[in-house]
């Protein structure tokens, strides 16, 4: 198992998912990428529920990536529910989406994402996207710890 803290993303498209792996491997991010395919899962990993029980007392994911057109709980639904609970409150959660949608936008920050990054279309935009968004959340982003400021 890697001693680096995963980067959870929350993405249903298969081919999305494909992309996101080989952007970040490109962009040289040696984090694992977790992925779920859904909303409830979503959160079932994260508060180690369900058929992530297993994960009880496991360390949160380094970064979530989280798209918004979710089956089953939306992304919306998820970061309300991330932000609502004193354990994630503090998760670094990037919204990453093919919306161009104002209300997504707006609705996205109303609910506490650290930031908003359409999907870029053309591969060597997403792989760029991916180094920039591993270097600033990954290497340079500070967060408190769950626990020790409240």
């Amino acid at each position: 198992m890697s001693s680096q803290r995963a980067i959870l993303l929350v993405e249903d498209n298969p081919d999305d998912v494909d992309l996101t792996r080989r952007a970040f491997q490109r962009a040289g991010h040696p984090q694992p990428l977790e992925v779920v395919e859904d909303g409830v899962e979503a959160l079932d990993y994260l508060f180690a529920r369900g058929s992530y029980t297993h994960r009880a007392g496991e360390p949160l994911p380094a970064l979530v990536l989280l798209d918004l057109k979710l089956p089953r709980l939306s992304g919306h639904e998820v970061l309300r529910q991330i932000r609502a609970n004193a354990s994630t409150r503090f998760l670094p959660v990037v919204i990453l989406t093919s919306s161009d949608e104002e209300k997504d936008l707006v609705q996205s920050y109303s609910h506490g994402c650290n930031s908003y990054v359409r999907k870029p279309v053309s591969y060597n935009e997403f792989v760029e996207a991916a180094r920039q968004l591993g270097l600033y959340w990954l290497a340079l982003n500070r967060v408190p710890q769950p626990g020790v400021h409240e």
